[in-house]
């Protein structure tokens, strides 16, 4: 699938912006955004900044604009050339979508709402009038030194449509109102970042990542001159993508960026050498961090990937986490590779493939056990019995550094993640799992305290995770709100579905809000549904009688 070059244009403006208030300071500032239609294919319903693709003819826009030059503009955004023309979409999308248009006239006044060009913006929107015909009829000019580059994103492997898209941020000018193009925006408004990120986190706002990412740095800004200050002097970091090299069956293979190994390999061989190994191999003992070893038990399946990872910390004495299911033969490799010394287990959760293993360990060498007690049910391992219970918060020394302890139910109410916090390393469990969504099945699955947990988790200071299923994985912050996304997306499907089938069955309602996965597996996505039902009860949006679901005002 080719990836297709994009834009998007964040407008900004104080919050008294466009009141009479003489005293402007310390009231923060707003962000626009706009929703698109629910017709839409991509991403319907969802609010965003306005943006689009980059068309071939923005490049032609060049000679009307002012500003940097494009050498100096494609350096900033690590390109070798073109980054004008990122800036160039950005600018007509903007006026496309919001009717907002970026541009000032021969005189350098900056264009209001009367000015001619509003009754030329059908014309850009159909593609019949290409940016720089539009400057040329009006004598415009873009200033594209009143726009900063704020961050980059490339959509992951796996989504319908794949964008490597570039934010821009501007100051919005006053006298434009905004004016959705009836199309594909249908609604807009003007809110706060931090506002914007409280009413996503209550299901009120359909947000993608990069939009989420993106308030996130809005919001630690009072005005918007700190912003613009700030954005031209910090452009972001170039994003991964380079083919990475590695070793896949003994022969050289090379990683695309996004591929499960691909955080791993650049992590553990910078140099690009191509010594990394790109496929787990369950028994074989791989060193991830400093005092870190990854052994993967020979349990793999569909439920567990390559197989559960246990991971090994220490240097002389040792203490092993999450040891696994009761395996001989995985038991036997962690006593080889610890040479009997282990001084504790750590446990995230009981679950029959993450702890099990754990007392032929204690057996074999006294260690001292950490966890909490298994819950009900037949999925868990009820001989795990803990030596202690780690508090949320509490400090664990190990060889390798100490650990802290971070109590994340909802996958298990009794899950726990831990942060190695002299290296950042997050062992995640199945809080955080690589390429999957983490099954939450209730009664001891738990989603609104799953997603409470990965937000929870957004706080903490992480630059790898590293899973019980799968590889090491960069970029912390956009894997977890990867999966707020993908959750109260699904949140979102399954609320509208209620407030159209009210009063509905599970097993109806699923059909519904799942019709995108196949039916075969309707019968596992009940057990989802039913966890997001459960979490609009408890916020006050569903109700359920007599084995039926019901809407409620606030649905």
């Amino acid at each position: 699938m080719a990836i297709r070059p994009a834009a998007t244009l964040a407008l900004v403006r104080d919050a008294f912006a466009d009141s009479d208030r003489s005293d402007k300071s310390g009231a923060g500032i707003e962000i626009l955004l706009l929703q698109r239609t629910w017709d839409a294919v991509f991403l319907p319903g969802y609010y965003v900044f306005p943006g689009g693709a980059v068309d071939q003819e923005d490049a032609r826009g060049r000679p009307h604009a002012a500003g940097p030059q494009d050498t100096e503009i494609s350096h900033t955004m690590s390109l070798g050339e073109g980054g004008t023309d990122y800036m160039l979409a950005a600018v007509r999308e903007c006026f496309e979508e919001a009717g907002v248009l970026i541009a000032v006239d021969a005189d350098r006044r900056a264009v209001n709402a009367d000015h001619a060009v509003h009754g030329d913006r059908k014309a850009v929107f159909s593609g019949a009038l290409p940016l720089a015909e539009l400057c040329q009829r009006h004598t415009l000019t873009i200033p594209l030194d009143r726009l900063a580059y704020l961050s980059h994103w490339v959509t992951p492997p796996g989504a319908p449509r794949r964008f490597d898209t570039r934010f821009f941020v501007t100051t919005a000018p006053e006298n434009q109102p905004v004016s959705p193009d009836g199309e594909e925006t249908i609604h807009h408004l003007w809110v706060s970042p931090a506002k914007a990120l409280e009413a996503h986190r209550a299901g009120q706002l359909l947000m993608t990542l990069p939009t989420i990412r993106t308030l996130r740095v809005l919001r630690d800004f009072d005005t918007t001159e700190t912003l613009m200050r700030y954005a031209w002097a910090n452009p972001p970091e170039p994003y991964p993508s380079q083919p990475w090299p590695a070793l896949k069956r003994g022969q050289p293979v090379v990683l695309e960026p996004g591929a499960p190994a691909y955080d791993e390999a650049a992590k553990l061989d910078p140099e690009g050498e191509g010594t990394t190994v790109s496929d787990i191999i369950p028994g074989d003992a791989v060193e991830v961090a400093a005092g870190v070893i990854r052994l993967t038990a020979p349990n793999p399946g569909m439920m567990t990937g390559p197989g559960t990872n246990t991971y090994i910390l220490g240097h002389k004495r040792f203490t092993v986490l999450d040891p696994g299911p009761d395996i001989d033969k995985h038991i036997e490799r962690i006593m080889a590779v610890t040479g009997g010394q282990i001084e504790s287990v750590i446990v995230t959760h009981t679950h029959l493939d993450h702890s099990p293993a754990t007392r032929a360990l204690k057996e074999k060498t006294g260690c001292r056990v950490y966890g909490r007690p298994a819950p009900a049910g037949a999925s868990q391992d009820q001989t795990f019995t803990p030596d202690e219970q780690p508090e949320h918060g509490a400090l664990i020394k190990t060889d390798a550094g100490t650990l802290k302890a971070l109590h994340t139910p909802g996958h298990a109410s009794n899950h726990q993640c831990y942060l190695l916090t002299n290296q950042a390393l997050l062992f995640s469990g199945d809080h955080v799992m690589q390429g999957s969504t983490v099954v939450i099945n209730p009664p001891d699955g738990d989603m609104k305290a799953y997603l409470e947990s990965l937000y929870d988790l957004l706080a903490e200071p992480v630059r790898y995770i590293a899973p019980a299923h799968g590889f090491l994985m960069s970029h912390p912050e956009a894997v977890i709100d990867y999966l707020i996304t993908h959750r109260l997306a699904r949140e979102h499907k399954i609320s509208r579905a209620l407030g159209e089938l009210s009063p509905v069955a599970l097993k109806d309602l699923t059909g519904k809000a799942y019709d995108d996965v196949p039916a075969e597996i309707h019968g596992v996505a009940a057990r989802s549904a039913l966890a997001h039902l459960l979490k609009l009860e408890a916020d006050g949006r569903a109700t359920q009688k007599d084995g039926l679901w019901q809407a409620t005002p606030t649905t």
